[in-house]
């Protein structure tokens, strides 16, 4: 019994000694405690809702105010006709809107107080949540009302609409950044990184030459991914193909970036794994707008998804890809790409280089 608590005492030593081990056994599962509790929340709140109104009567009043009064919905304009609405949908300033027939209020008790909602069907599981909030609080409002619904982008309320950019931006992330920091943490694990170093080629050529198969292999995830969603999964892509393959491309840049930069940090294929499945693998998943809408969660998670890239990469392949929308809507998305491949390749080499020295 003595010689069974020698060796329970010493291996309790040896993975409280291991940080590694320490990270798994308990900050991985608060973190992931975190996201889950915090994040993964298919409840409805802030949408922004733009009111149509030709005649703005007490009783349209009176409805508008019900819908601004509920957590669920923040009214952000209103405007005179619906294709004023579906403007600012495209231009992703709003995500639904409610449309009043006109002269709302001498309609009330003849049955034909109509009410339409229109909803951004992209993501159709939270269209379908948000229309029925909305039909409930109208209902509510005014018994007469005659509520109904038009999806925008996404009629057929089909999912993959809304999974594949989501899909997209996952298999390039992992492929990319995760792939690409084993691979050069393989060679430093086995010592052959030294040997690689000591030829004529540059490092800086070197680690381009590991890069380069990843970037030609996402690539081609990337066309299967479309020919997939449009001939399988009857997602129509909409939009341009060359800004679809431009910003993915970006895209895939920022993802080396970090794969670079990770193999910096990591000694061992199994921190290289670890970092890139904590840091970048679950926050990408939960914080991107994929599976939950960003706009849902409590304020510091909606603060730390804006430096998740791959929040931005999906919300620029839904306009793209389902909305159709031109190059000049996703500047911001583009933009932000942009600067954090800037910030993460400098940073990424510089640390790299120093490494080598």
């Amino acid at each position: 019994m003595k010689t069974f608590a020698s060796f329970v005492i010493k291996e309790t030593k040896h993975i409280l000694r291991d940080p590694r081990t320490v990270l798994i056994l308990f900050v991985m599962p608060i973190v992931m405690m975190l996201l889950f509790g915090y994040a993964v929340t298919n409840d409805v709140k802030n949408v922004r809702t733009v009111i149509v109104s030709s005649s703005m009567d007490e009783e349209t009043h009176r409805v508008i105010d019900r819908l601004g009064a509920s957590e669920y919905f923040s009214i952000t304009r209103i405007v005179a006709t619906p294709a004023e609405a579906e403007q600012e949908m495209r231009r992703q300033k709003a995500d639904m809107a409610v449309v009043f027939v006109p002269n709302y209020a001498n309609h009330r008790y003849d049955g034909t107080a109509g009410v339409q909602i229109i909803a951004d069907a992209a993501d159709p599981n939270m269209a379908i949540q948000q229309s029925n909030y909305a039909t409930q609080i109208i209902q509510s409002a005014n018994t007469g009302a005659v509520v109904s619904t038009k999806m925008l982008y996404n009629p057929q309320m089909r999912s993959a609409y809304n999974f594949v950019p989501g899909i997209m931006g996952m298999l390039l992330l992992l492929i990319c950044a995760m792939m690409t920091s084993v691979s050069i943490v393989r060679e430093k694990e086995r010592g052959t990184m030294e040997v690689l170093l000591v030829s004529p080629i540059r490092p800086l050529m070197i680690i381009i030459a590991k890069a380069v198969p990843y970037f030609l292999l996402s690539i081609l995830i990337l066309i299967c991914i479309l020919l997939l969603s449009t001939f399988l999964l009857d997602v129509p892509v909409a939009g341009s193909l060359f800004w679809i393959f431009a910003v993915s491309l970006l895209y895939i840049l920022l993802a080396l970036s970090v794969g670079l930069l990770v193999s910096v940090v990591a000694t061992t294929q199994f921190t290289a794994i670890l970092v890139s499945g904590m840091v970048m693998l679950m926050p990408s998943m939960l914080l991107s707008g994929m599976i939950y809408p960003v706009a849902s969660m409590p304020a510091i998670l909606q603060y730390i998804s804006y430096i998740v890239p791959a929040q931005w990469y999906i919300s620029a392949m839904r306009k793209l890809m389902i909305m159709g929308v031109g190059i000049e809507s996703i500047l911001k998305e583009v933009s932000i790409l942009c600067a954090m491949t800037a910030v993460l390749l400098i940073v990424a080499l510089k640390k790299f280089n120093k490494r080598l020295e």
